[in-house]
């Protein structure tokens, strides 16, 4: 024992570029990875498309047709960055249906936190009349909601470790729209 508490000891003096970590398995990988400056996504448990890339938000403003709308698109973007938490509705963290939740909540307008439930909100709309503002839900069930701000992307709070951005809606599988305001 006393020699491997010396070898930690001395691993902790050492300059971060020159220290060796004895991780076996995955770890290794994630630490070799990271070391490298690789960033990780981890992937959602009900997810098998890969992770869910992210997109520098629009330097543009954001235009809802409607003042909800436009009340949850600036609320849900000024989270970003925070972190995901699965069941969390805010303000510190959110999980996808707790971020929904808490942007309709600043415009007046309640609803559960379930993206199911949050799929039987609202209008119907195809996914050729998206407008900043609907609700966009992906996988089946559906599994995932996030908040269309317009040219093919969403707000979300994708998955544990991941915090909440913008991402492309074209990395996850589509299963409907609804609109609110």
């Amino acid at each position: 024992m006393e020699n491997k508490e010396n070898h930690l000891h001395m691993a902790a003096h050492r300059a971060p570029s020159t220290r060796r970590l004895r991780i076996p398995g995955r770890r290794a990988a994630v630490a070799l990875a990271v070391g490298a400056g690789v960033v990780l996504t981890p992937l959602p448990a009900f997810a098998s498309a890969g992770p869910v890339a992210s997109v520098a938000a629009p330097s543009a403003p954001i235009v809802a047709s409607s003042h909800a709308a436009q009340v949850a698109v600036n609320t849900a973007m000024s989270e970003l960055g925070k972190p995901y938490v699965w069941g969390a509705a805010g303000p510190g963290s959110f999980d996808c249906s707790g971020l929904a939740l808490y942007a309709y909540k600043a415009a007046g307008i309640s609803l559960p936190h379930s993206s199911a439930m949050q799929s039987r909100i609202g209008a119907p709309v195809s996914i050729n009349a998206l407008r900043p503002g609907d609700l966009v839900f992906f996988y089946s069930g559906p599994s995932h909601v996030g908040i269309y701000i317009g040219n093919g992307n969403v707000v979300h709070a994708p998955t544990t470790g991941d915090v909440v951005k913008v991402s492309p809606m074209k990395y996850m599988p589509f299963n409907s729209a609804r609109r609110l305001a």
